[in-house]
């Protein structure tokens, strides 16, 4: 059976465009904007970050977002299958996406596993601090529970996830904008304003700042990571993938922003610093509910739902390296999912076990620090630029054009331009960051 063959057969489709999109949607909105967002706008100088962020988020980012969802489209196959049909030596750097992923799923893992626990002391009306939570080795049990859930659901395949988006999107955005709302009218909500917005302009000339703003608009849009190849591998024909991808943008930018106006107030009226780093969510979030009336409930609703779309971000990593070993390796999605879980296990532990009593740590820092900042900043910056450049470089404007689904040359014309020149423009910023 040739390769080609085993793909057709084993790939299937969403439902329809919509599906697509609250199923792409789900797959970046958890942690890259729930949790991460927050704390690297903390650290990063709070307003002026923010404009950074989304000047490339719109302006480079979101075309290289289509570029990578049409290549899926068109090739019809998993991350390695994609990159090999677009150069001989695009397999070895697809391989590296799906390292990339890996690495980054197998810390996803982890958080996921907090927001769970998370979610279980708020409903059995024991919610802790992070400190006080990861002082035994809940970090790692959960870590556990979390791959055994996702693998079942990846073994039930497509229409699993599909579902599970479609009723968590709304849901989540509903109990945001509400926690926003109750945000408004704490003590920290001034301070939240000066901090967003008085700032000074010149700062957007630090090249270190760029770096920051284009490595979180890379991870907002699921860049360089393989979610958008494999995702968009099932889009059904009449899909109008510019639309769709502007509609994907636009919700996580939305849900990006809204977390952190729900979580700075909070931060601000405890007192707390708003560079607290990974932890920022977790160890806020609790004292605010301990204080807020009817704030049991909330929390019980918060983490559950943090922990939903953590889970449905979780599941799309997965996917990539499932898809990937499925059709490279000749295997049942049963199989790939087993064999993934026991990789994931490899790779996680480390990470799991920085934040329990073991404390391992990587010069002075817990494991999953270290991880998140090399794979979650440059180098997620690196692999995208690559994948643009390939693209790019190698399959033709035509090719792609036929894949939008629109009759409109604005958007390939767009993709080109920045896709071509994406390169030049990130080495002359890490120029003015080391130079």
């Amino acid at each position: 059976m040739s390769d080609h063959n085993f793909i057709d057969k084993s790939r299937k489709q969403w439902s329809s465009e919509s599906a697509f999109i609250v199923s792409m949607a789900a797959a970046a909105v958890g942690l890259g904007n729930l949790w991460r967002f927050p704390y690297i706008v903390g650290e990063n100088g709070g307003g002026v970050f923010v404009v950074a962020y989304l000047l490339a988020l719109f302006i480079v980012v979101l075309p290289i977002m289509m570029l990578e969802v049409a290549s899926g489209r068109l090739t019809q196959g998993n991350t390695v299958a994609t990159f090999k049909q677009v150069n001989h030596w695009g397999r070895y750097y697809g391989w590296f996406v799906v390292i990339l992923t890996s690495a980054i799923t197998s810390y996803y893992l982890v958080i996921t596993g907090w927001t769970l626990g998370y979610s279980v002391d708020a409903s059995l009306g024991e919610l802790k601090v992070f400190d006080e939570f990861t002082k035994g080795f809940n970090s790692f049990w959960y870590f556990l529970a979390v791959i055994g859930l996702t693998s079942i659901v990846l073994i039930r395949g497509l229409n699993m996830i599909e579902s599970l988006s479609k009723i968590l999107m709304p849901i989540l955005l509903v109990v945001m904008i509400f926690l926003v709302i109750a945000a408004s009218k704490t003590s920290g909500w001034q301070q939240t304003i000066d901090f967003f917005f008085e700032f000074d302009w010149a700062e957007l000339k630090n090249g270190q700042l760029w770096l920051f703003a284009f490595g979180q608009a890379f991870y907002t849009l699921a860049i360089g990571q393989g979610y958008l190849i494999t995702y968009g591998s099932y889009i059904p024909r009449k899909t109008h993938l510019p639309r769709a991808c502007i509609i994907v943008a636009i919700f996580q930018t939305s849900i990006a922003l809204l977390a952190a106006w729900m979580i700075f107030p909070f931060v601000f009226s405890q007192g707390l610093s708003p560079d607290k780093g990974t932890q920022l969510a977790f160890a806020t979030m609790p004292k605010v509910f301990a204080e807020l009336s009817g704030g049991s409930i909330i929390g019980i609703v918060f983490f559950t739902l943090f922990f939903a779309v953590a889970f449905t971000s979780t599941l799309a990593g997965l996917k990539v390296v499932v898809s990937t070993f499925s059709e490279e390796f000749k295997l049942t999605n049963c199989k790939a999912v087993i064999l993934v879980a026991l990789v994931m296990l490899v790779l996680g532990s480390a990470s799991a076990l920085s934040f329990t009593p073991v404390n391992l740590q990587i010069a002075g820092d817990p494991v999953l620090n270290v991880i998140d900042r090399i794979a979650g900043g440059n180098i997620i910056i690196i692999s995208g630029v690559i994948g643009a450049t390939l693209f790019c470089w190698f399959i033709s404007p035509t090719r792609i054009h036929s894949v939008l689904g629109t009759s409109s040359h604005w958007w390939e014309w767009r993709i080109y331009l920045v896709g071509r020149f994406l390169l030049i423009f990130v080495l002359i910023s890490f120029m003015m960051k080391y130079f």
